[in-house]
């Protein structure tokens, strides 16, 4: 009987163990998820975003040369 009773114990003890661990990594993705979130909500700094400005500025100035080609009636 006392077998038993130590088996059930330690069955239940580690279904506990097992229940709070799981609550954690749950809790900690929650987490993690909001943390992704706020950062897709937000500008991008830094210097990532100097090079996407270099790039855009890239962009405008070559659409702006098209444009004068155009104008001039330059075939671009």
């Amino acid at each position: 009987m006392q077998d038993m009773a130590f088996t059930l114990t330690m069955v239940m003890g580690s279904l506990l163990g097992l229940l709070i661990v799981a609550g954690a990594a749950l809790r900690g993705w929650d987490g993690w998820l909001a943390l992704k979130r706020a950062e897709l909500g937000r500008p991008v700094e830094g210097v990532a975003a100097m090079g996407s400005t270099r790039i855009e500025m890239a962009d405008l100035k070559e659409r702006i040369r098209k444009l004068e080609a155009i104008a001039a009636g330059v075939d671009p």
